[in-house]
């Protein structure tokens, strides 16, 4: 008993020590605290502290914040993607034997620095269910939401630390560019009810995560399968961390489409019902409403006009037929 408390408590000592001193030294890298810490915040804000003080309160109007945010993360998202691809051997270490990459290192250094910048980028996304809190959607806290945001913060960092390497790049490339889509997305929809129009292409961004995921999947079962230098434990865990996310995420997109085809299907109504389906799988800055009302609806003038969807002001107002 007396040699496992040992091992333990080396194990946990050694926890600060991570495989490079540079990375170690710098912002949030020290040891495990600090980012358990900016998660351990997070959740107590969106699960508690920040609905309890949003309450009896009005939702917060972040229109333009959430346009800036938006395009922040989308030229962020560009710039990753393209230092990732420029920086590394991505076709070498795709087709490499054994999936090793000789590196000097400066070249390692400046992987290792990429690596925390997608942390970091992590840390930022964390911001997407502050929104949607302060915001008071909370119908788009959900489970997995949460999870995601909080599993890819903590894995980013263990990476970092414990195991970065070439094969992590590509996950993060796949990752980025999916980030690119959906930020856009969500900055023109933060835009106002006058770029709904633009908006048609909302449901292929599930399917873009479901394909990103399968890839992943796919990439991480050919690393273990070739042998790659890489912990296995490590590639257990992103086989299984991805096969979660496949579930939740496929299950989300078949209740949210299959449902929304039905309603669709079975009214045959126009207007706010069309909308719901366009919006209804929102996982992003607000952009699904609370309430709805199918049909058309009048104007002041008498006249029949068709819903649209106010993305910034939670609700469903009429517009004039064209």
């Amino acid at each position: 008993m007396t040699n496992y408390i040992k091992i333990v408590e080396e194990r946990i000592s050694g926890l600060p020590k991570g495989v490079d001193e540079t990375v170690d030294s710098w912002f949030l890298m020290s040891s495990p605290m600090p980012v358990v810490a900016v998660v351990l915040v997070y959740l107590a804000f969106v699960l508690k502290i920040g609905p309890e003080y949003m309450k009896n309160r009005k939702p917060m109007d972040l229109k333009r914040i959430m346009v800036f945010y938006n395009a922040f993360q989308v030229l962020y998202s560009i710039w990753m993607c393209r230092t990732s691809i420029q920086e590394s051997n991505v076709m070498a270490s795709i087709f490499s034997k054994k999936c090793e990459i000789n590196r000097t290192r400066e070249q390692n250094l400046t992987l290792y620095s990429g690596a925390w910048f997608y942390f970091f980028s992590k840390i930022i996304d964390l911001l997407d269910t502050t929104f949607f809190v302060l915001r008071k959607k909370d119908n788009q806290v959900s489970f997995l939401h949460v999870y995601h945001h909080t599993i890819t913060v903590l894995f980013s960092w263990g990476y970092l630390k414990y195991a970065p390497g070439e094969q992590g790049v590509i996950i993060g490339i796949l990752n980025s560019g999916v980030h690119i889509i959906m930020y856009f997305y969500y900055m023109v929809a933060a835009m106002g009810p006058q770029y709904q129009k633009y908006l048609w292409w909302k449901k292929y961004m599930t399917s873009i995560q479901l394909i990103q995921f399968v890839l992943i999947l796919g990439y991480m079962l050919t690393v273990g399968a070739k042998g790659c230098n890489m912990p296995k434990t490590l590639t257990f865990f992103f086989v299984g961390n991805t096969v979660i996310f496949l579930y939740l995420f496929g299950n989300f997109y078949r209740k949210t489409y299959k449902k929304a085809k039905s309603v669709d299907g079975g009214s045959r109504t126009t207007g706010s019902s069309l909308a719901q389906s366009a919006l209804r799988a929102a996982g992003g800055m607000g952009c699904m409403p609370q309430t709805m009302n199918a049909g058309k609806h009048l104007l002041q003038n008498g006249q029949v006009g068709k819903a649209y969807i106010d993305l910034n002001n939670n609700s469903v107002k009429p517009m004039k037929l064209e």
